[in-house]
């Protein structure tokens, strides 16, 4: 055995309680070992010298360099210690706090086995229940569908259907969102996450001068009202976008301290580097390099109280589901734990998801948010159906990878992306339709949420921003392909099947990728030639017929 590859700590991503009573366990060892069998020797924490129970663990995920086995124990004492006990070669090892040893002494376990002391209730990260069902489509609101015709339009500068600028205003509004409720439901969404509607100057709204306002390109109060209970009838959750990094030079706090410099009870409401705000020089922080968003300082305790009663405003007020948290990791982690209690004080199920584009476990530990954008398998998927960097086995090796950095119920609560409004889209990078249709089985298929970029269902075109935000098409709406075929076919197969847990088995055999859950297994070909493939109970496919499967094609079937 490869000690120096093995991993286990307790109290994390590694071992973790799934209820008041139950534990999930995780063993890492080298990918190139394959033991006899490995078991978690138990116990409670003041009878394990005399008394122990033991359970087989699984070899249940595989990455680049690691193999994972993993055990779910329910307890009947939480007062939780354990070892492991590996059989290899013939041979008894055990793994403790003293690492692999061939020997171990249960009468002095009590210096170093592993220990979960004690489980108590208000730890335990649980899940935002309606999360584990979630289909969601992302709506950037100025270029979705322009609903109220009688509005003043004299700000549009952008005919619907030309190709966007960086100042350009198309005239989508809420309206038009209520108005497509409809559809949206048909194509199998039940919920919306909508870029940011509040008062600003941009197209985009991520400059926000005015939290309680509804900007008025996109209606009032009112009508966002209207849509939160339409939706909600419906059966769609409506989460906004928490612009809470930075915000418009032109808030009332930052153009106070503009004008009084320190004498200004703003002052510290932002990181100014001097006694006044020089708006040539920028002597202050600010989103990337954009002057005109100044950074909030969220290690001051008035701003956190400001922007957290924002959040709740619009929970108490309009009932909205959750917030999708804009640059997240800049933000103080202080202030997401008083963020975190205020939001779920206001309503528990209401979810929170960061936007950290990378490893975010530090986040996840059930005291900041509840999971972020998933744009690490957004790259996977990038690297396998696009760019070629990811041979199959290398595929699977990595979305087991991206299970493995957090817990389960973080993973169920995953807001899995193929592209969104911050990135090319995915069918312009694949130039292939049904590389982009399978990509969205594999999203489907996946632990937690699929997220559908608005016009991906009619194979919006993009590049980079602003490209990326291009107007929707309603005429091709109209058109029945089988790529709209195909997402509606999916979310059926995800609600009806209710891929609501964590458990999945990832492979590769032969170039094929399998996604196997819940008795539905899903076969990808992105090999570059025709497979051989038998398919018994076919549930959805595409370019998969009489036991042939084509390159760039899938079939997910019924296995029980």
């Amino acid at each position: 055995m490869n000690e120096s590859a093995m991993q286990h700590i307790p109290e994390s991503k590694y071992c973790f309680a799934v209820n008041k009573n139950t534990v999930a366990l995780r063993l890492r060892i080298s990918r190139d070992d394959i033991p006899e069998q490995i078991e978690v020797v138990y116990g409670g924490k003041y009878s394990y010298a005399k008394k122990r129970q033991s359970c087989i663990m699984q070899r249940s995920y595989e990455d680049r360099l690691y193999a994972y086995y993993t055990a779910y124990i329910v307890l009947d004492d939480v007062r939780f210690v354990y070892i492991f006990s590996i059989t290899d070669n013939g041979s008894t090892y055990y793994f403790s706090e003293d690492g692999l040893t061939e020997n171990f002494d249960y009468e002095l376990s009590f210096y170093n086995c592993f220990q979960l002391a004690y489980i108590n209730e208000t730890d335990i990260l649980k899940p935002v229940e309606w999360m584990r069902t979630a289909t969601f489509y992302q709506i950037f609101v100025e270029r979705f569908c322009m609903g109220d015709k009688d509005k003043d339009k004299s700000y549009v500068n952008l005919k619907w259907g030309e190709l966007p600028a960086p100042k350009s205003f198309a005239g989508g509004d809420l309206e038009g969102v209520i108005k497509k409720l409809d559809y949206l439901k048909n194509l199998g969404i039940n919920a919306i996450y909508l870029t940011p509607v509040f008062q600003s100057e941009s197209n985009h709204k991520y400059d926000i001068s005015d939290y309680y306002r509804i900007d008025e390109h996109f209606g009032d109060k009112e009508t966002f009202s209207r849509l939160v209970k339409k939706a909600h009838a419906m059966g769609i959750r409506v989460v906004l976008d928490a612009v809470f990094n930075h915000c418009s030079k032109n808030t009332v706090q930052f153009q106070d301290v503009i004008a009084k410099g320190k004498k200004s009870p703003y002052f510290n409401w932002f990181i100014i580097h001097g006694d006044y705000v020089d708006t040539e020089k920028v002597n202050y922080e600010c989103f990337a390099s954009c002057n005109y968003m100044p950074k909030w300082n969220t290690s001051d305790v008035e701003v956190r109280k400001y922007l957290t009663d924002i959040a709740t405003y619009w929970i108490k007020e309009y009932n909205i589901d959750g917030w999708r948290l804009d640059v997240s990791d800049e933000i103080s982690h202080e202030f997401w734990r008083d963020f975190r209690r205020a939001v779920k004080g206001a309503k528990p199920d209401c979810v929170l998801i960061g936007e950290n584009w990378h490893d975010a476990n530090v986040y996840l530990h059930g005291d900041q948010y509840d999971s972020i954008m998933n744009y690490a398998f957004t790259k996977a998927c990038l690297d396998f159906y696009c760019s070629g960097l990811f041979t199959p086995r290398q595929f699977a090796d990595k979305l087991n990878e991206l299970l493995m950095r957090n817990t389960d119920s973080v993973n169920i609560m995953m807001l899995n992306l193929l592209d969104s409004h911050d990135t090319y889209r995915f069918v312009t990078q694949s130039k292939s339709v049904d590389k982009l249709m399978s990509a969205l089985a594999v999203m489907y298929m996946y632990v937690g949420a699929p997220c559908i970029y608005y016009g991906t269902e009619i194979a919006l075109e993009g590049n980079f921003d602003p490209d990326s935000r291009r107007t929707f098409d309603w005429e091709k709406a109209k058109e029945d392909t089988k790529l709209m075929r195909l997402i509606k076919a999916l979310a059926e197969m995800k609600h009806g099947i209710n891929l609501c847990d964590a458990v999945i088995r990832i492979t590769e055999k032969d170039g094929l990728v399998f996604l196997e859950r819940r008795g539905l297994k899903l076969a990808v070909n992105q090999s570059g030639r025709s497979a051989d493939y038998s398919a018994a109970d076919v549930v959805v496919c595409n370019n998969y017929s009489d036991g042939v499967l084509a390159d760039s094609g899938f079939v997910i079937e019924r296995t029980q």
